[in-house]
């Protein structure tokens, strides 16, 4: 088992406080946004035996369990983070498994460098995922049924939106949705950054449920991102309850601090609120414009005291222990990898006691219980 040094990405939409606050330091004045906890080569966890990749790498059958090894390769096929939004993110979706293997071999073959800021494939994995709200945290998900939204636009009485108004309410839903993303992201730059102008004045006066939009404009002025998210649902999550983003569900997070758990990928196609680049041919063939309710979910308590986030994914499984005072141990050995990280409390594993926002990297069929009180959660593979 091994105590993780963990790299805090400092990307601008992050909270200064968030973190800091979780892991009991100074804030430095600078965003700190997401703590990678796994083997990503882009932030490797960091151990006394050296990067988790490069050990993972040596040896991928003691560290990952036979069965990993055969349904994934030698790879940790998870990265578990810690988000801290205090700015939104850029609105986007992820592509299934075949999407992003078609996707990265086309732009290889095209010679692509993998930095290029108009490289959209990073990887050949798809990149499904969950967030778990620590605290009070908002985003948008997922597509609003066509009329809902067309009456959210309408009461802002924008005269140039009025055509994307009409084109909500026609059928079938799917088409509709699909002609007014088409439209907001190909538009003229000028005529929209108008538009986002009025609209934004208009959700400032409305307040209530346009308020949420009206914060994204302040972030992004002339973004048509911003009427795009008017498509969307607006969600809020209190502590304990989780959002799974499957491929093709446009999202962005707009505030809060959460635990996030995917797959090992990076592929991310962005639609709005924000400066990089927007493939729009690549994402209308991503995009998912079925209009569904958001998958909020709640854990599921087992016997053990595990509390369970279900999803359809293999590649990673999500739970947590909220353990009191005098708790029994609860034996958490497993055929599969797993990092456990305390966010209250200070629970022990093993035999290291772990402070807020502290984590371990437990190799596959490594013996190990968790004593103590506080809450825990475990990242691992999906049985």
């Amino acid at each position: 088992m091994d105590r993780l040094v963990n790299t805090v990405r400092p990307y601008a939409w992050g909270s200064t406080t968030a973190i800091p606050e979780l892991l009991g330091t100074a804030p430095t004045g600078e965003p700190q946004a997401e703590m990678w906890m796994g083997a990503h080569p882009g932030a490797p966890s960091r151990t006394e035996r050296g990067p988790l990749n490069e050990l993972i790498a040596a040896d991928p059958v003691r560290e990952l369990g036979e069965r990993t090894v055969e349904r994934f390769g030698p790879h940790l096929p998870f990265l578990f983070k810690v988000l801290a939004a205090g700015a939104p993110l850029s609105l986007q979706v992820h592509p299934d498994l075949d999407q992003a293997r078609s996707g990265f071999a086309a732009e290889e073959a095209a010679g692509i460098p993998i930095d290029a800021p108009h490289r959209t494939y990073k990887d050949a994995n798809h990149k499904p995922e969950l967030i778990c709200a620590l605290t009070p945290f908002e985003g948008f998900c997922g597509f609003r049924a066509p009329a809902d939204a067309a009456d959210l636009i309408a009461a802002l009485g924008v005269d140039s939106l009025k055509p994307y108004v009409d084109l909500l309410h026609a059928h079938p839903e799917e088409a509709a949705l699909r002609e007014v993303l088409t439209a907001l992201l190909t538009a003229d730059p000028e005529e929209t950054a108008h538009t986002v102008a009025e609209a934004t004045a208009a959700a400032d006066r409305l307040g209530g449920a346009h308020a949420p939009y009206a914060r994204l404009a302040h972030h992004y002025p002339s973004d048509p991102g911003v009427v795009a998210a008017m498509l969307l649902h607006h969600v809020r999550l209190q502590p304990g309850e989780a959002l799974y983003l499957g491929a093709g569900v446009p999202h962005a997070y707009l505030d809060g601090l959460g635990v996030e758990i995917m797959a090992n990928s990076d592929n991310v196609l962005r639609c709005g609120l924000t400066p990089k680049h927007v493939d729009v041919p690549e994402l209308l063939r991503i995009v998912r414009f079925d209009p569904a309710d958001p998958a909020v979910l709640r854990p599921e308590a087992s016997p053990s005291g595990e509390e369970v986030y279900e999803t359809p994914t293999d590649e990673f499984r999500l739970s947590r222990f909220v353990r009191a005072e005098g708790a029994a141990p609860t034996d958490l050995t497993a055929p599969t990898p797993q990092i456990l990280l305390a966010v209250a409390g200070r629970p022990t594993a093993g035999e290291l006691a772990l402070a807020p926002g502290e984590s371990v990297f437990v190799p596959a069929g490594e013996r190990i219980q968790l004593t103590g009180a506080g809450t825990v959660f475990r990242a691992t593979v999906a049985a």
